[in-house]
């Protein structure tokens, strides 16, 4: 990959976008120009870093180089603005890399850390940051900018008002006692959020309407996946190794939720994913022995009899498949605050229950 040219370089976003990013970025280019053939875009990765940046002087010294600052943003990590020009290559600190994500087809994206990134802008092609002695100390400021400009905070009376495309927050089911349900879709190994939940400008419009945003649930993979999970009224999912790897994506544990998904039977999930799953009220449920796996055909019917019971006293399930008439074990391991969430339907429903039961 050394010295492959490059016309688009970027850093930030939600993975690269932290002040000592933004920091290295611009030790690296003060005094120097970015490469004529090359587009440099920092997206700050939140406005607070961003008016920190302004404050300590890195937007002039940016700017003088010839980078291009953006707003606080997905921005062009989920295909929105900065698509790359066909034909060209992008060169990206960012987290995410599959064909179209930057928003055109067949297009060319590396991925990066900040400082190669920076390095390779001033050069035009995938450079060691070695090479142009890029090596910045760290600095952190005495402190952040903490501005309130644009909050209005709230009274505490009145409803909250929401606009046509701004839906309120569903929230889950506690777990009941048995749970027999279809498989709504089987699923191979490093299935991501994206899989799950895409991203894009067509999607990201309902960002706050949680019913409009499910439609798009697994689209990719199975077109079919939403209607035939809202005629089901409540199912599972089956997939292999680290389910819902990628980006928190939290989307991609309430649309399913919303769409009746109450349990995912995987062989393992990713950290954060099985988290956002639990503070929903959808069961993780890892395969005891892989190789039940193999045995699950799309669209069994799963039974799950005594699941509340099992993850109040443990964790370990026995599920039944009534199209072969076998069985096998599979396991969520639970802290006890993950206990009391999971069963309550998720973490909201869980804080309501006791708002609730404290106000008696």
């Amino acid at each position: 990959m050394v010295d492959t040219p490059v016309e688009q370089v970027m850093v930030g976003s939600c993975t690269n976008g932290s002040w000592e990013d933004m920091w290295a970025v611009t030790e690296i280019l003060r005094g120097r120009s970015v490469h004529p053939s090359v587009s440099f875009v920092l997206f700050p990765g939140s406005h607070r870093i961003l008016e920190t940046m302004a404050r300590e002087g890195l937007l002039a010294d940016l700017l003088a180089s010839g980078a291009l600052v953006s707003e606080p943003s997905c921005g062009a990590c989920a295909g929105i603005g900065h698509v790359p020009a066909a034909g060209t290559k992008s060169l990206r600190a960012f987290n995410r890399n599959f064909p179209g994500r930057s928003g055109v087809k067949d297009d060319q994206v590396y991925l990066c850390s900040s400082v190669t990134a920076a390095a390779s802008a001033l050069t035009g092609r995938i450079t060691d940051p070695r090479e142009v002695g890029a090596t910045p100390e760290p600095y952190l400021p005495g402190n952040f900018v903490a501005s309130t400009a644009g909050f209005v905070a709230p009274d505490g009376t009145g409803e909250v008002v929401r606009g046509p495309n701004i839906k309120p927050v569903p929230l889950g089911e506690p777990v009941a006692e048995t749970l027999e349900a279809p498989v709504l879709i089987k699923l191979g190994d490093k299935v991501s959020t994206d899989d799950i939940s895409p991203a894009g400008a067509a999607v990201l419009v309902f960002r706050s309407n949680v019913p409009a945003i499910a439609e798009f649930c697994f689209h990719h993979a199975d077109p079919q996946f939403v209607a035939r999970a809202r005629a089901a009224g409540r199912g599972i999912v089956v997939a292999g190794e680290h389910y819902g790897q990628g980006s928190s994506r939290e989307v991609a544990a309430i649309a399913p939720m919303h769409l009746g998904v109450r349990a995912v039977l995987a062989k393992s999930f990713a950290r954060i994913h099985r988290a956002n799953l639990l503070n929903w009220g959808v069961v993780p449920l890892a395969f005891d022995d892989p190789a039940a796996y193999d045995a699950i055909e799309p669209r069994d019917r799963l039974v799950l009899r005594g699941l509340r019971a099992a993850l109040a006293a443990g964790g370990r399930v026995t599920v039944g498949n009534t199209r072969s008439g076998t069985g096998f074990t599979a396991s969520c391991a639970l802290s006890p605050r993950e206990r009391e969430i999971l069963l309550a339907g998720g973490l909201l429903a869980h804080t309501r229950a006791r708002t609730q039961a404290a106000r008696g």
